[in-house]
């Protein structure tokens, strides 16, 4: 059965860093896009990272541009996030998202996906 797990998160102080890991897991597709949002409470949900895993594709948004990066490891179906210089701001709660067997083309954070995680929060303290 194909479903998305998230770890990583968690507290730190503000200027830590936290990994969190996403894997899409029991998808036999390599030509997935992956995105993580976040949602911070009262706030809208926002798509800050996306990567399409056949390669091609990295998307980091300007909020945690310079901060944030989106990885993959090798070929499979698990990304990472990492967060460094962590503020305050980015505390919310970290969802992972997938989308299966996509064209690279279509791989956004305003795609409509097939399959989220649970979330995994984040808090930073100052």
């Amino acid at each position: 059965q194909v479903h998305v797990a998230e770890s990583g998160g968690g507290s730190v102080q503000a200027g830590g860093s936290l990994r969190l890991s996403c894997e899409l897991a029991g998808s036999s597709y390599k030509s997935n896009c992956m995105v993580w949002f976040r949602q911070a409470a009262g706030k809208e949900r926002e798509g800050i990272a996306a990567i399409y895993t056949a390669g091609g594709y990295e998307y980091i948004a300007d909020s945690v541009q310079g901060r944030f990066t989106i990885s993959q490891e090798n070929a499979e179906n698990i990304v990472y996030l990492q967060m460094n210089d962590l503020k305050p701001e980015d505390t919310a709660m970290y969802y992972c998202a997938a989308a299966e067997g996509v064209k690279r083309t279509y791989c956004s954070v305003g795609l409509d996906f097939n399959y989220w995680g649970q979330g995994t929060q984040v808090t930073v303290s100052s």
